[in-house]
């Protein structure tokens, strides 16, 4: 190491290395960065991987670290890079060096991320100072900017190969470069943005030098960026900002560190140098010896360490001796005591074996007893001879309609008989599950043939046991004959049987092999072959049983089609029934006009009688009543002639446009003309009237509401269209859907105002109901599924809902979720914005929608969710998140119910079937919702089943808990 100038230099092995490099940034007149041309990989890999990892990285908080790597956003591409902190503006700015290319910005300090230790590596690019170059000390600001620009033209985006010559302690690399073969270090000089290194003054000298360099940089106010980002260039695609105060800093420092090193010939300028250079030399003679004891001394500290440790595996490995030693004899005191046992056991070995084969051969009889009518894979043998014989065939032939009918009655015939279900069954007893397995024709032919080998290998075992039993009783029968003295046969003692033992060892050996043969266990590879073929034959089962199952609605299609033929063979539908129908309602309605009118002159007569009203209400009620079971006929009719448009004939609405059949059929069957809200006996409902027309009735004993819309020409079937829609959804399972019927669509003829009418719930919504006696968990539970299951009909129509809030679900009799109609003159995106959607303090707009993204059934399960968490929390405090999540966590309630909360705030949220599959449901029994409200609960409250944006602002939740009507 040697000094010049005050800046120290290492000299280290590394000089005379060349590399090839591409500039990327410039500072001044002799310093530039610049990555090496085998480092693109590298950037390209670091790009992706900062891409991928800050937008989801925590931002920097407390105390910014100026020797740690970060993530900074660049204010020009807004594209991640590595940065380093240099130095902070102000409690929100900071200013920050891009270490992979070199420039620096001032950024805010959200703009900053932490990244991962992976990423915590040493910067791509180098800065490099040109060698034996220094700037000038008198240099202007002008002359700077040009110095700057001319070396950029030399370097930037080019490539350069670089000769190291020295490293400086702040790590700036001296580099002889060159570009083309041209020096770029002369053509600087020549230019004469700098000049070559002088031989040093004395030290005061050189540091009022740089004193009056740093004051005069302090001075320049920093110019604009030289260079743009070039998107396009992979090597240089790197963040650029203006120069900045630090970079002015690192200039003025140049002048300290590009003067030529000292060599032994040159004479010292000055005494005190002189005395310095001595001084450091007797330093580093003390610092060397001083290295060198301390050396001896590690390593005799190291050789300590190892005898210690060798010791102590010494000391383990004698205990492992012991350790071994102990067990041997432990083992020899058993080897001990097994030959005492053994010679003890061997006088009774005989008795005690003929014993233990005697149970076998006994527990072996009842084995074979039970599985004396049992057949190994009978079952599924019959199953593959019935689904490969005796399957049934689609009718081939539709050559004359007499045959078609004589082959289906056939086939009917064949289905009556057809035990095809019953045998699904038994195998799914047996096998379990089916599982998708070899579909090939040859699994039948597999499983036959291993069937017949296992048979052949149960077979063989069998017999075996039998000829060694069979070889023992003989040697039993030899062995009796031998000892019986009352025998008068001569016995000789070659007969007597010698080889007992070997009997006995292969009668057990044959007994124990058959008892251990379970033909209901399986290796792997012979499951594979029952599976299989279980498979296939379920395969061939269940295509028959769908083959059945066409021809069964084939078959009755047929009949309908032959029934209907028949019918209609000499004459076809009319509307002459729909229009009666039609002329009686406006007989009845001019009848209960008149008496409307009769009752008001009564009314506002002086002398009118109590008698004579009371009279004319009750024809009025009773014209009422006539007049919707003549609109109740009306709809009948109407569907019986939708029916046949849609089945048979066409061409109905064209044939009788007067009756309206397409229009009718546009609108669900909804729409009625027939109906007037001036005939009803409607009472208005003021206080939940403020902005649209609200009416309570009374219709065959069931409280209904008739809602207003207004509509204008355009808006008109648009309501038409989402009612019906709305409508279509909840025909498919009708009260079970868990929606809000719809009952009749009907046009004010003096206003544009369109009515729809639905079932009225009284106090039965969700805020109305938590007000008066909140719901237990069990009833939350039971409330909250059906609303899942109403919007998993709505959802699988396709229909968003949008409004889904407190005094829009109801909790009918406690048990009963249902969820309400919607504002159908606004779309998914108005209703999901109202003001509406909000329960106590928590927001049920998900972070998604806050973000201006549109509606959709994630969002709808969101507000679910809000509304379970609402529910469940009682009157217990919560936070809010940065996204507008409750705190969930910090909220006491049950595990699983806490567990699905969380993941309907997730950014993936449940559907709602998954959350009908949720384990908090599994106990929860469907319940069925009537068409009406029981009788069981009857809360002092009423709630419309939609508000919309205006309604809220004028009725508060406190006096949404009045009954208008009470």
């Amino acid at each position: 190491m040697s000094s010049v100038m005050g800046v120290c230099v290492d000299e280290g092995t590394d000089n005379g290395k060349a590399e090839d490099v591409v500039g990327c940034h410039v500072e001044d007149a002799i310093t530039f960065w610049a990555q090496n041309i085998s480092s693109c990989n590298d950037l390209l890999k670091l790009s992706c991987a900062l891409a991928e990892v800050c937008p989801r990285a925590q931002a920097a908080f407390g105390k910014l670290d100026f020797n740690k790597i970060y993530g900074g956003c660049f204010s020009e591409d807004r594209c991640w890079y590595r940065c380093m902190v240099q130095r902070m503006i102000n409690s929100e700015k900071c200013q920050v060096l891009y270490i992979d290319y070199g420039n620096s910005e001032i950024i805010n300090r959200s703009e900053i991320v932490e990244i991962p230790e992976s990423l915590q590596y040493p910067s791509i690019a180098k800065k490099y100072r040109l060698w034996g170059l220094q700037l000038p000390a008198e240099q202007n600001l002008s002359m700077f900017d040009q110095g700057k620009t001319f070396l950029g033209s030399l370097v930037f985006e080019k490539a350069i190969k670089v000769r190291q010559k020295a490293r400086q302690k702040d790590d700036i690399i001296l580099v002889q470069a060159e570009c083309e073969k041209v020096d770029i270090g002369e053509e600087v000089a020549k230019a004469g943005f700098a000049e070559k290194c002088r031989s040093p003054g004395s030290t005061e000298d050189v540091e009022k030098r740089e004193d009056a360099v740093q004051n005069q940089r302090k001075k320049m106010k920093a110019p604009a960026p030289l260079w743009v980002n070039r998107p396009g260039h992979v090597l240089c695609n790197r963040p650029t900002a203006v120069l900045d105060p630090v970079a002015a800093t690192a200039r003025n420092q140049a002048f300290a560190g590009n003067s030529v090193i000292l060599t032994k010939d040159k004479t010292p300028a000055s005494a005190p140098v002189l005395n310095r250079s001595l001084a450091c030399v007797r330093d580093q003679n003390l610092a060397e010896e001083n290295d060198i004891f301390e050396e001896e001394k590690e390593t005799q500290r190291k050789e300590n360490v190892n005898l210690l440790r060798r010791q102590k595996e010494l000391e383990l490995e004698v205990e492992h001796l012991k350790g071994e030693l102990q067990m041997i004899k432990q083992e020899k005191e058993e080897s001990r005591k097994r030959a005492e046992y053994l010679e003890e056991t061997l006088q009774k070995y005989v008795g005690t074996k003929m014993k233990d084969l005697a149970a076998k051969v006994k527990m072996l009889k009842e084995i074979r007893r039970a599985k004396k009518n049992a057949g190994f894979g009978e079952q599924l043998s019959q199953a593959i001879k019935l689904v490969t014989e005796g399957n049934i065939t689609v009718p081939c032939s539709l050559e004359k309609v007499q045959k078609l009918w004589t082959e289906y009655d056939l086939a009917q015939e064949m289905i009556q008989l057809c035990k095809n279900r019953e045998l699904s069954v038994s195998l799914e007893m047996v096998y379990g599950e089916v599982c998708e397995g070899n579909d090939s024709e040859e699994v039948f032919q597999q499983f036959l043939k291993w069937k017949h080998a296992k048979i052949e290998e149960f077979i063989d075992i069998r017999n075996n046991t039998d000829a060694a039993l069979q070889i023992l009783t003989d040697l039993f029968s030899g062995i009796l004959k031998c000892f019986d003295l009352s025998s008068e046969a001569s016995s000789d003692t070659e007969e007597v049987p010698g080889n007992v033992d070997e009997a006995l060892k292969e009668a057990e050996l044959c007994v124990s092999k058959e008892l251990k043969t379970d033909l209901t266990e399986h290796d792997e590879k012979e499951k594979g072959i029952i599976k299989s073929a279980y498979s296939k034959v379920m395969h061939k089962v269940r295509q028959e049983q769908n083959l059945i199952t066409v021809i069964q609605k084939t078959y009755l299609a047929s009949v309908e089609f032959k029934k209907q033929a028949e019918k209609w063979l000499n004459r076809r539908p009319n509307s002459d029934n729909l229009l009666s129908i039609k002329k009686n309602m406006r007989s009845l309605k001019a009848q209960l006009r008149w008496k409307l009118t009769e009752k008001n002159n009564l009314e506002e007569a002086d002398d009118y009688s109590e008698l004579e009203i009371t009279r004319i209400k009750e024809e009025i009620a009773a014209l009422r009543n006539k007049l919707l079971q003549e609109i109740y006929k009306e709809r009948d009719e109407y569907e019986k002639l939708a029916y046949l448009v849609q089945k048979w004939f066409p061409e109905l609405p064209l044939l009788y446009p007067e009756a309206g059949i397409l229009t009718y059929m546009n609108s669900g069957g909804l729409l009625s003309h027939s109906l007037e809200r001036d005939l009803l006996d409607a009472e208005p409902m003021k206080k939940l009237s403020t902005r649209r027309p609200l009416v309570c009735s009374e219709i065959q004993d069931q409280k209904v509401l008739l809602k207003g819309y207004s509509v204008d020409v355009s808006s008109e079937a648009k309501v038409i269209e989402r009612v019906a829609k709305y409508r279509k959804a909840w025909d498919q399972q009708k009260e079970k859907s868990s929606l809000l019927q719809l009952l009749f669509l009907l046009f004010c003829k003096s206003d544009p105002l369109v009515y729809l009418m639905v079932p009225y719930y009284p106090g039965a919504s969700l805020t109305a109901v938590q007000a008066d006696a909140p719901l237990t968990l069990e009833e939350t539970l039971k409330v909250m599924k059906g609303v899942a299951q109403g919007l998993q009909t709505l959802h699988g129509a396709n229909i968003v809902h949008g409004s889904l809030h407190g005094n829009n679900v109801f909790a009918v009799n406690r048990k009963q979720g249902v969820v309400g109609d919607f504002d159908f003159t606004k779309s998914e995106e108005q209703r999901a914005a109202a003001d509406t959607m909000v329960v106590g303090t928590l927001s049920l707009v998900s972070p998604e929608l806050k973000m201006g993204q549109p509606a959709s059934p994630a969002s709808d399960m969101y507000a679910y969710g809000c509304l379970l968490f609402w529910l469940c929390i009682q009157n217990q405090e919560f936070g809010i998140k940065e996204d507008g999540t409750p705190e969930v966590d910090a909220v006491g309630m049950d595990d699983k119910v806490k567990s699905l909360i969380l993941n309907l705030f997730r950014c993936d949220r449940l559907t709602a079937e998954q959350v009908l599959r949720d384990d908090c449901f599994l106990l929860v029994d469907a319940i069925p919702v009537p068409s009406q409200l029981g009788e069981e609960h009857e809360p002092p409250e009423e709630h419309d089943s939609e508000k919309t944006d205006e309604e809220e602002d004028v009725v508060n939740s406190k006096k949404n808990a009045v009954n208008p009507t009470q």
